[in-house]
Parts: C-alpha cells; sequence; structure tokens
C-alpha cells in the first residue's frame, strides 16, 4: 500500500514523502495515529504536486542546519561552578544548563536535543552531543572550571 506522511515516523520515514508500506503496518498502525494518509488512484496527483513542496522545504531546512551545526562545532563553552577541594561539582550539569549556555551565544536548541553520555561533577573538559537531525550531531566542547 502507498501511504503519504503526514508526520516523522521513526525509522520509516519524514513528513512528506510517499512510502510503500505493508497493508496491515498502514491500517493498523499509521492511518488511525494519522500519521499517514491513504494514497489512492483519485487523489494520487494531488499528493505528488506536495512532494515537490516538501523537498524544496527540506533542502533549504537542510542548508540552515548544516550551517547551525558548523556553528555549534567551532563552540568552545567554558562554565564555572563551585566545587570541592577534590574537584568534585556541588551538583551535576544538566542539559537545561548547556542550552542557556547556548542560547547565551545565539544557538536555540531545547534539552531533547543535548546528547549527555553521562552526567558531568568534575572539572575538566567534556565533549557534548546536540541532535540537529537524525544525521547532524556536532559535538561542543565543554570545560568546566572552579570559580
Amino acid at each position: 500500500m502507498k501511504v503519504y506522511l503526514l508526520k516523522d515516523v521513526e525509522k520509516i520515514g519524514l513528513a512528506g514523502e510517499v512510502l510503500k508500506v505493508k497493508d496491515g503496518f498502514a491500517a493498523n498502525f499509521l492511518v488511525p495515529r494519522k500519521l499517514a494518509i491513504e494514497i489512492t488512484p483519485s487523489n494520487e496527483d494531488f499528493y505528488k504536486g506536495r512532494i515537490k513542496q516538501v523537498e524544496h522545504r527540506k533542502e533549504v531546512v537542510s542548508s540552515k542546519t548544516s550551517m547551525l551545526a558548523e556553528k555549534i562545532t567551532a563552540l568552545k563553552l567554558v562554565l564555572k561552578r563551585k566545587m570541592h577541594d577534590d574537584g568534585k561539582l556541588y551538583g551535576a550539569i544538566n542539559a537545561a544548563e548547556i542550552v542557556d549556555l547556548l542560547k547565551e551565544k545565539g544557538i536555540n536548541v531545547s534539552k531533547s536535543q543535548v546528547d549527555l553520555d553521562k552526567s558531568i561533577k568534575t572539572k575538566g573538559s567534556f565533549e557534548v552531543t546536540i541532535k540537529l537531525s537524525s544525521s547532524l550531531k556536532p559535538k561542543i566542547s565543554l570545560q568546566v572550571l572552579p570559580e
């Protein structure tokens, strides 16, 4: 069955794509959850026109995100915190603090886009991944120093 995706579906496709999927998957999962619409011979021309618009929009978005990724990779963030004598922080650094640091630099991302491998509880340099899209995941350098 051919379907037109209305929303991004992880591991399936992005919004605006026309895909061929199994009949049961479309009928039981995609269509009831309003993630996709079935393409019939009567509405096929309409959705082919929409595909061209979506492709153009994707190109614009991908160029903007790649420019943002370059900007993010060039950043070196410094965070000064109170810490114990042995170099451990009083509290862990979380994604919200990194989002605030990036906002000061003029980059707007959400907390869900910040990917911390493990919580930061000591001083030193750390790599923090920012998930801009499924393929673009630039890393920023975060240095934690004592106040």
